[in-house]
């Protein structure tokens, strides 16, 4: 009988796997997005964003939702409301205030509320004229500390048109100077609306894709907040911030270190005798993301994770003893974990296939109890909500609203790994589903940008429609991922597309040894700095036999001049201006127009007409050379701001072009 029962669960088995059917770009409209896990005080509940893409609509749907853990129920907490966003539960968990869009058209801004659990709607605590940036509660919950931009001076001269402005280091597409932003403080009872801090410096916005602004941070007592300081309110000249700390009570600010460059998100330990902060290795602006810990009263401290941690740390939080962090950062091809002492070894936790979000910032929260809240995904499932009631815990997941996608036929991503001139590198390859050894499959690389990001070993819903559509897809790690240390990361200045596409094309011979591709069949393919390498090895190797160039960096002097990056470029990617010296040899030399006469493949470019991090004069220029020279290309601009598509149809579209325009050189 055991042994029926072993043989009947295994046809079972076998013919549901069968049965299930391939991902289709439809599947996409089924996926539910979930992000800002934040955990109670208690650590008894978990707010969260449930998000929905409305095509018909065209927008994303955004719900507060409510998971129990002491039931393992799930509820929503908002209806009807425009842009949910950043959760924050009160001291004593009573509350949950969140960001929310009020009014319409030029007049519609984020405005902080107030939700009482107890019952009721919620209630709307500010009425900023521009809205508000980000937000954070006073120890003890009486009041919130807010960030808002500040209103132009010559705002009556403007409603006139009289709105010439100064240019300074800003995008070439902006249509006003940008204004500060400030702290505000407000009672939770909506009352005493006031101005803690004023000038022409400014507090940094948050300018996607990246990490979110540096967030504020209270000291236990409630006296002081740590912020982070910039010059002025030009996004590009986030370089010289620094941290500060700002006196509520008599307005004084005082810096915490004697940097005076590179500096951000500070935070306060629970206990108050300590900062944590960012600031990079050994003071080198072009270097990965260190945590640095030092005394409240101020000094440098110490560099926390570069011994025995040596990634580009996406996050830190204190842990409820104040003595130790949580750290976030890729290694290899995982989305890493530690748990770091401040005066012992880093322990990493033990996530299994489980993959928090971090392409910039690490999605959790940690409760006083000392339990993790995050959101995730694995190879073969989308993203959902996991929890792990201590550092040492299993994952749980909690949530299952992208369980028919993960139950399709999906294909098997493994890691791969290869030697490149000393490095030892790594990258993701996904087969298609059904895979068969004995036939040769095409073979299309997706790269990631950044370049200081990595890929791993998560979802991506890209990679599985291409495997759908009967592709290897190879997702290769490149120097300058931030994956390996800082040796790694480094290796990428002054070098920008040279020595990693040489790390690509080894990553190539490796994924031809492990899997069974038709060489006469290989694509390539990214977006931003994926696009960038797409365009330089276009025009250095002559493999491939398709192209698609995502909002790719064509030109770095355009990209000095025109984005909102430009003067940090000559910072972390390039020595210095182009203007200057002979750097523009150097800025030619690296850029894959300069190398446009070689390339011959047919070539799919998509951008954003209103893309500030890479101009879209960038594909213009691809595409007027590559035309010239006869080369097989098309050029769809999407008539949005944004790096990247951000509504459901656009996001979509941008797929069905990718993929077809694969399916078209590459498919038999």
């Amino acid at each position: 009988m055991k042994l029926f029962g072993f043989v009947l669960a295994l046809v079972v088995a076998t013919a549901a796997a069968a049965s299930a059917r391939t991902m289709i770009l439809d599947d996409v409209k089924a996926l539910s997005g979930i992000s800002e896990a934040t955990i109670s005080p208690d650590g008894s509940t978990i707010a969260f964003i449930l998000s929905k893409p409305d095509y018909k609509a065209d927008r994303s749907t955004r719900t507060l939702m409510l998971y129990d853990l002491r039931d393992s129920s799930t509820r929503p907490l908002t209806s009807a409301r425009r842009g949910v966003t950043s959760p924050a539960w009160s001291p004593d968990g009573r509350r949950l205030a969140f960001l929310s869009v009020t009014g319409e058209g030029d007049k519609a801004a984020e405005q902080i509320f107030l939700l009482d659990m107890r019952g009721g709607d919620a209630m709307q605590l500010t009425h900023a004229a521009l809205g508000v940036e980000q937000f954070t509660w006073r120890p003890d919950g009486n009041a919130i500390a807010y960030v808002a931009p500040d209103e132009a001076p010559n705002k009556r001269d403007i409603e006139h048109h009289l709105d010439a402005f100064v240019v300074g280091d800003q995008a070439y597409q902006e249509k006003a100077a940008p204004t500060p932003n400030h702290i505000w403080l407000i009672n939770s009872d909506g009352t005493g609306d006031k101005r803690l801090t004023e000038g022409t410096w400014s507090l940094p916005t948050a300018t996607p894709p990246g990490s979110p602004a540096s967030p504020l941070s209270w000291s236990p007592d409630g006296k002081s907040i740590i912020f982070t300081r910039m010059p002025n309110a030009y996004d590009s000249d986030g370089f010289l911030a620094t941290v500060d700390v700002l006196d509520v009570q008599t307005g004084a600010i005082r810096a915490l270190t004697s940097h005076g460059k590179y500096e951000g998100y500070g935070d306060f330990s629970p206990d108050g005798t300590k900062i944590a902060y960012w600031y990079p290795f050994q003071g080198d602006g072009a270097a990965q993301n260190d945590i640095y810990v030092t005394a409240a009263a101020g000094g440098n401290g110490t560099d926390l994770t570069a011994d025995d941690i040596d990634t580009n740390v996406v996050r830190a939080i204190w842990m409820p003893d104040s003595k130790s962090l949580l750290i976030a950062g890729h290694k290899g091809t995982d989305a890493a974990l530690w748990l770091k002492p401040l005066d012992g070894m880093a322990q990493r936790l033990q996530l299994g296939p489980v993959q928090p979000v971090q392409p910039f910032w690490l999605d959790a929260s940690v409760s006083t109890t000392g339990a993790i809240a995050f959101t995730a995904s694995q190879a073969n499932h989308p993203g959902e909500l996991y929890y792990m009631s201590s550092a040492s815990a299993v994952p749980k997941r909690l949530t299952s609203y992208n369980d028919a996608v993960a139950q399709l036929d999906l294909g098997r991503v493994q890691p791969v790994t290869w030697m490149s001139e000393g490095f030892s590198e790594d990258g993701t390859l996904t087969y298609p589903p059904g895979y068969d050894a004995s036939k040769a499959y095409p073979l299309v690389l997706v790269i990631h940008g950044g370049p200081n990001s990595a890929s791993i070993l998560s979802f991506s819903t890209l990679n599985q429609l291409l495997a759908a559509r009967g592709f290897l897809v190879f997702n290769p790690n490149y120097r300058g991922s931030d994956n390996h240390g800082e040796k790694y990361w480094h290796a990428i200045f002054n070098d920008a597309g040279a020595g990693p596409g040489r790390d690509v094309m080894a990553g190539i011979a490796t994924v031809e040894q492990t899997a069974h591709v038709d060489t006469s069949r290989i694509g390539v393919s990214g977006w931003s700095y994926g696009g960038y390498m797409t365009s330089w090895l276009e025009g250095h190797y002559s493999i491939w036999k398709a192209a698609v160039a995502g909002a790719a960096v064509n030109n770095w002097v355009d990209e000095y001049a025109l984005s909102d990056n430009n003067v940090s470029v000559g910072i972390s990617q390039l020595s210095g201006s182009p203007y200057v010296g002979n750097n523009m040899e150097l800025y030619r030399a690296q850029s894959p127009i300069t190398y446009a006469w070689n390339i011959n493949t047919p070539t799919l470019i998509l951008s954003d007409t209103g893309d500030v991090r890479v101009p879209i004069t960038q594909s213009y220029e691809m595409f007027r050379a590559l035309t010239d020279h006869g080369v097989p290309v098309r050029f769809f601009a999407y008539p949005v701001a944004g790096h990247s598509p951000g509504d459901p149809v656009r996001a979509l579209d941008v797929n069905r072009r990718w993929i077809g325009w694969l399916v078209q050189y590459l498919k038999p």
